[in-house]
């Protein structure tokens, strides 16, 4: 019987795919019974021909239909009641098995009973499973049921300030348009990812083949200039293209940007495709996409001149996403936060630095001949970035751990991992690591052993961030491992590095701090998994002035957006929007978030605002600022807009 509900599981799946909507249509309210208890009813109706199941099936894991809801306080009363009772049919997906099923129109009723206060509404969720002897798809939804005289959470009031006027600060200080890394900044880094690219044995090889095709097919020189222009411009433009649906997303809804870059399971799945591409580089296994998909498009590449050249693009942008996937994965989840424009940004320079060799030689054949041939330095190449993007993969998964507050990776953890790729680098340039296509008495070049040095020296550098010393505060590194307060020794491994005044994370607090100290509020929107947050904590709040100004001058508040804790029960609540949406507010990072998008116009990290303890907006909000001086000058000006405010 297991084997055979493992093979049903095999069957399922597929099917599970084909629902593309619920056969099973809602609707759920409630009735009052005294002053802790209510009856919760759902009315329901099933599509034509549709039914769903009553039973649970316990060797494949198969509940029958229920209602759940992540409340401690409302508990069920007795068992719910269906009306029309089941019927027994005999299943065919199930051998025939006899099973009880709900069909057509029927209504469930649940008793519950509240202890202590009563909210003003409740998330439940209706699950199970349906079929209509051909497709087999899971019910699970979601919807609100309100309580008649249910209190509404006070959190629900924190989320718009109406004292907030973006146009008119107390002082026009700071910069509102300040984002997190300008888009000069991220084009150049995706030039940079570009470039990498290039040297990998996906790409580099294609330049003189490519070059070579467009010269000996023009029928002159100028044929073969213009060829080798439009096809650079195609490589181009195809990655800018690529970009576009983030901008159609970004205006539906502005959050879906952290919401990538912070993604716990996005984040785990990076990790995962990391470590695959990795172990690929490293020569254990080649990665190939499925022949069909580049045969199509190289297919096409021998029509019209224009439209021909454009396939011959699109060829080599899929044959080497073998090799630029990892790359492009991370210019993906290290821009996602800035916004649409910035992954843009960043797509142009990578498609500028992947098309400019092919224009250029193009346009000077002879310069072909300065190439280096292929051979063995690609492949060592192709080893340093599997070393890379193992590390690189263990930022992924420590972001998931960071949000999700797992715990695997504190810091220290996390610098000796690095610490270990480090070391194995160099191990390796220096050849006593043998990897595979390596082999003994294999001649070492000057430039793998000077690689190699600067590996044994970023090892050594890494050290002090294993102990509890002054010294583990590695400035190089700000961002990339976890902040120090998330340590093995501790949250009090923060003390004596100058790195986090004192912090609160309650905004009701804060207000009343602020007026009882008579200090203005210093919101810093944070995230667990923002780089640049790191930077600005451990680079200028750690200068004495600035950190001075920090633990004397201000109610220092930090919202983390990005954290998935939960909110208890009684502060969870739906907020409706200006324009009639709705969001539910389950966690601690969709308060702040939406708190910090309603008030302040932003969803990028970090943001820093100052308030009066009425919530009135002192200066301009300000994001990412280096600069110390700058920094320190916008924190002045507010305690001057503060103090001719009172």
């Amino acid at each position: 019987m297991k084997q055979k509900a493992i093979l049903l599981l095999f069957f399922l799946l597929p099917l599970f795919c084909i629902a593309q909507e619920s056969p099973l249509h809602w609707e759920v309210n409630s009735t009052k019974n005294n002053s802790s208890s209510y009856t919760i009813i759902i009315k329901a109706t099933l599509d034509r021909q549709w039914h769903v199941y009553a039973d649970s099936i316990a060797e494949i894991e198969m509940e029958g239909l229920h209602i759940t809801w992540d409340d401690d306080k409302v508990q069920k009363n007795g068992k719910f009641t269906v009306d029309p009772q089941a019927a027994i049919i005999k299943d065919p997906v199930f051998d025939n098995r006899e099973l009880h099923v709900y069909t057509g129109n029927f209504t469930l009723t649940q008793k519950i009973n509240i202890t202590g206060e009563v909210p003003a509404a409740l998330k439940i969720k209706l699950q199970g499973f349906a079929s209509n002897n051909e497709a087999f798809t899971p019910v699970d939804e979601a919807k609100t049921v309100h309580f008649e005289g249910g209190i509404t959470p006070v959190a629900a009031s924190q989320i718009r300030l109406q004292r907030v006027d973006l146009k008119n600060p107390v002082s026009p200080c700071g910069d509102e348009t300040q984002s997190g890394q300008g888009l000069l900044t991220i084009f150049f880094l995706g030039f940079i990812g570009g470039i990498i690219a290039l040297l990998t044995p996906c790409v580099f090889p294609m330049i003189p083949v490519t070059v070579s095709f467009f010269t000996n097919r023009a029928s002159h020189k100028k044929q073969a200039i213009r060829n080798g222009i439009i096809y650079g411009f195609f490589i181009f433009l195809i990655y800018v293209l690529a970009s576009i649906p983030f901008h159609i997303i970004g205006n539906v809804q502005p959050e879906i940007f952290n919401n990538i870059s912070t993604n716990a399971w996005l984040n785990v799945f990076f990790f995962a495709v990391f470590i695959f591409f990795a172990i690929s580089f490293f020569g254990y296994f080649e990665i190939t996409l499925p022949a069909g998909i580049a045969g199509k498009a190289d297919a096409k590449s021998s029509l019209g001149s224009i439209s021909g050249i454009f396939f011959m693009a699109l060829t080599l942008v899929i044959v080497s996403f073998s090799c630029t996937g990892v790359i492009l994965g991370t210019l993906l989840v290290g821009t996602a936060s800035e916004g649409a424009w910035s992954l843009t940004s960043g797509m142009a320079g990578f498609g500028t630095a992947l098309a400019l060799p092919f224009a250029l030689f193009a346009m000077f054949p002879n310069w072909l001949k300065s190439l280096p041939k292929s051979g063995g330095w690609l492949d060592t190449v192709k080893k340093i970035l599997a070393f890379v993007e193992l590390a690189l993969a263990f930022k992924f998964l420590s972001n998931a751990d960071l949000v999700e507050h797992w715990g695997l990776l504190k810091r220290e953890v996390f610098i000796g991992i690095w610490l270990l790729i480090a070391i194995g680098l160099g191990c390796y340039l220096f050849g006593w690591l043998k990897l595979p296509h390596d082999y003994k008495g294999q001649k070492i070049p000057v430039t793998r052993k000077v690689l190699g040095v600067l590996s044994f020296i970023f090892a050594v550098y890494l050290v002090p961030g294993l102990t509890a010393s002054p010294y583990a505060n590695l400035k190089l590194l700000s961002g990339f491992p976890p902040p120090l307060s998330y340590s093995v020794y501790g949250e009090s491994n923060v003390q004596g590095k100058g790195v986090e005044p004192h912090v609160i994370n309650d905004f009701e607090k804060a207000m009343q701090l602020s007026a009882a100290q008579n200090k203005p509020i210093l919101i810093d929107f944070t995230g667990w998994a923002c780089v640049n947050c790191r930077k600005m904590e451990e680079q200028v709040w750690t200068d004495p002035e600035i950190s001075s100004l920090l633990n004397e001058k201000f109610i220092l508040l930090s919202l983390y957006v990005d954290d998935r804790k939960k909110l208890p029960p009684a502060e969870r609540f739906t907020y409706t929007f200006a324009d009639g949406k709705e969001k539910d507010i389950e966690t601690i990072g969709d308060k702040w978030a939406t708190f910090q998008t309603e008030n302040f116009g932003k969803s990028t990290q970090p943001l820093y605002v100052i308030l009066n303890h009425e919530g009135k907006l002192l200066t301009n909000p300000v994001g990412y600022t280096p600069d110390v001086k700058k920094y320190g000058d916008w924190l002045k000006c507010g305690l001057k807009a503060y103090a001719a405010n009172q």
